[in-house]
């Protein structure tokens, strides 16, 4: 079976099992989970009953699929993601996203839990993703036909739509909801960074670092999709914490600024 036709097989199987045409999806990350909640008439598939989808390894991720509307807008929100930490190619971290593009997603928002660099930010910030860092060659896109989606060589220059950076600081001051703005910097883990990598980082321009959203960035780029980006700075980097670095924080505190999440995507998805 090729590639597109595992594509088409996923998106005919998730289409014959929503009533409606998505335009506007929504990746939520560690400890996001329960924005699903918003959702008006939700009907859930679990990725192990998708066609070709990967299975999320991180008990953070639950690994369902849910379709509704927020908004009036039809909707999908994906509760759980895969990385490459837990065995996955690059390619199949963004298994997803080619999948939405043929089901007519055209905008895409991610969501990720990270650690802070930039020294002005504290655990439960929500930074707003203007641009990544990638200290890897790998590519979700490697050995792609030429033309399967997008041509071979493809610009990355407005990966984060400046269009959809300026809705979402424009709903932060609309809601009161505090948003940072910065860099994110992708290492693929599972360990956390050591403190000389963070301080890497912080100087090659970095605000924040994580394990996800960069395979899924290039792939949107590639598909033509619009995206933006907003992680929920879950610690302290490295090196800049007083304690160990802990999984359990992450959720913790994720799970701390769910309500000022759920207020300011909700504002982000009525202006779209």
């Amino acid at each position: 079976m090729t590639r597109m036709e595992k594509y088409r097989e996923t998106a005919d199987y998730i289409q014959s099992r929503i009533p409606f045409k998505p335009q506007l999806a929504v990746v939520l990350g560690s400890g996001l989970g329960d924005y699903t909640d918003q959702l008006e008439n939700p009907v859930t598939l679990e990725y192990k009953d998708i066609p070709h989808f990967p299975l999320p390894q991180n008990e953070s991720h639950k690994g369902t699929l849910f379709a509704g509307a927020i908004g009036g807008k039809g909707v999908l929100l994906m509760a759980g993601r895969f990385h490459h930490y837990e065995g996955y190619s690059f390619e199949e971290c963004a298994y997803y996203i080619p999948v939405f593009q043929l089901l007519g997603v055209q905008t895409l928002i991610v969501t990720n839990a990270a650690g802070g660099i930039n020294p002005s930010f504290a655990a439960g910030d929500l930074m707003l993703i203007t641009d990544h860092i990638k200290l890897t060659a790998l590519s979700p896109v490697t050995a792609f036909e030429n033309g399967l989606f997008g041509p071979r060589f493809f610009d990355m220059g407005d990966a984060y739509a400046k269009r959809l950076q300026a809705i979402a600081r424009g709903c932060a001051e609309k809601t009161g909801v505090p948003l940072r703005q910065g860099v994110y910097a992708y290492m693929g883990g599972p360990q956390f960074e050591t403190p000389a990598e963070i301080r890497m980082l912080s100087a090659l321009g970095a605000d924040a670092v994580g394990m996800s959203t960069v395979p899924e960035a290039i792939m949107a780029a590639y598909c033509g999709i619009r995206l933006l980006g907003i992680s929920c700075i879950s610690n302290l980097a490295a090196g800049l914490s007083p304690v160990p670095l802990s999984d359990d924080d992450v959720r913790e505190v994720a799970a701390r600024v769910a309500g000022r999440f759920a207020t300011l995507l909700d504002a982000i998805i009525a202006e779209i």
